[in-house]
């Protein structure tokens, strides 16, 4: 989605990160003034969900777009195509949680949801219960406290997404018919990101000429193969930032051509630069 044009005289204040190692299946980012925070279309191997705590924004889940506000709460499964912009020139602040996928598969076990102990994704993309909201709310005001008490961080996060789960109740949802060519390609992309690859490569892995395959990952994936690679280093270089890796060196080390490389491509999917991140 092509982000809404925002006068340059504004400067929104850069995103506030929480991240703690004893904790590590678990993400926050807050942001208090998102008037310049435009995303382009990307995805998370984690599940996310993010609260509005002010103003109004445009949300883009796979074909749905819906215009949210204070109050509501936004879900997104592991690795759907999503983004999230403000509207023009209104403010707009909220909570997002990343949250390990195989951690919340776990707690579904727990509770009764999940036999197979697969993560079972959520039917909702949107909702505005006010009970989730309030504590989805009263989660990130306690991660974000100055003084750590790892226990009641642990336990209100448990509860939290004990309440997520019975509250809405995924249904197990049919899983997409696997093309295993398209597979293929997506699968070199996941294992070979670091390398300059080449259309040819893809089209020799999926085994289609270049018209369908570019035709058919985008009607599959939600991404065409070259956003589909540059999301993947993303991802990537979250995980290389988050243990303190140099800028440069996580750059070259994921397949970009330089720094400068990395920081615009972080910035279109991550709405804040690679130093921020790996500082929070």
């Amino acid at each position: 989605m092509p982000a809404t044009p925002i006068s340059s005289a504004l400067m929104s204040p850069p995103p506030v990160f929480w991240r703690d190692a004893a904790m590590p299946w678990l993400e926050l980012r807050t942001v208090h003034d998102g008037r310049t925070v435009c995303y382009a279309p990307h995805t998370h191997e984690t599940f996310s969900i993010g609260a509005i705590t002010g103003g109004h924004s445009v949300y883009i889940n796979g074909a749905q777009r819906r215009n949210v506000a204070t109050g509501d709460i936004v879900l997104i499964n592991p690795e759907q195509v999503h983004a999230c912009n403000p509207l023009t020139d209104s403010a707009w602040a909220y909570h997002m949680f990343y949250v390990d996928s195989a951690w919340l598969a776990g707690l579904q076990h727990d509770l009764g949801f999940n036999p197979d102990a697969d993560f079972q994704p959520f039917a909702t993309t949107l909702t505005a219960i006010p009970s989730l909201f309030a504590g989805l709310t009263r989660l990130a005001t306690t991660l974000h406290e100055r003084q750590p008490d790892l226990l009641l961080r642990q336990s209100q996060a448990v509860a939290f997404f004990s309440d997520l789960q019975l509250a809405l109740n995924p249904a197990p949802q049919p899983r997409k018919a696997v093309n295993h060519k398209l597979q293929r390609a997506a699968d070199l992309i996941r294992e070979q990101y670091a390398q300059a690859l080449t259309l040819e490569q893809l089209c020799a892995a999926a085994e289609l000429s270049a018209t369908h395959l570019i035709r058919s990952f985008k009607q599959h994936f939600g991404l065409t193969p070259h956003a589909y690679l540059t999301n993947r280093r993303i991802q990537v270089s979250r995980t290389r930032l988050r243990q303190g890796d140099a800028i440069a060196e996580v750059a070259l080390a994921v397949g970009f051509a330089d720094q400068a490389h990395l920081q615009r491509a972080f910035k279109q999917m991550m709405a804040t630069t690679p130093g921020h991140y790996r500082a929070a």
